[in-house]
């Protein structure tokens, strides 16, 4: 299915939570928080200033990001859960 989030919403598709902490404890699923990190899925096409014009986004698809964790809205699209949000709700680009 072709998504086109509006204006200067995103989507994002959540990354796998972590199966075991750092000291090798694995973490079973009722315990494990949902992933605060993404893919990005799909883009608007910016914000709409108040002259008119639309600010670029700042992210691409592909993109890996960082967002707060009462962020966005839950969709599921063909089966799967992603997360539709503002823009400016994303706190930061991951550069790998």
């Amino acid at each position: 299915m072709k998504f086109t989030p509006l204006n200067d919403r995103v989507l994002l598709k959540r990354t796998e939570a972590e199966e075991k902490t750092l000291g090798g404890i694995i973490i079973p699923d009722s315990a494990k928080e949902k992933p605060l990190e993404a893919i990005v899925v799909a883009v608007g096409a910016g914000k709409l200033l108040k002259s008119g014009e639309r600010r670029a986004p700042a992210v691409a698809e592909g993109d890996r990001v960082l967002f707060g964790k009462y962020a966005g809205d839950e969709v599921k699209l063909d089966g799967e859960t992603h997360v539709i949000l503002r823009e400016d709700e994303i706190l930061a680009v991951v550069n790998n």
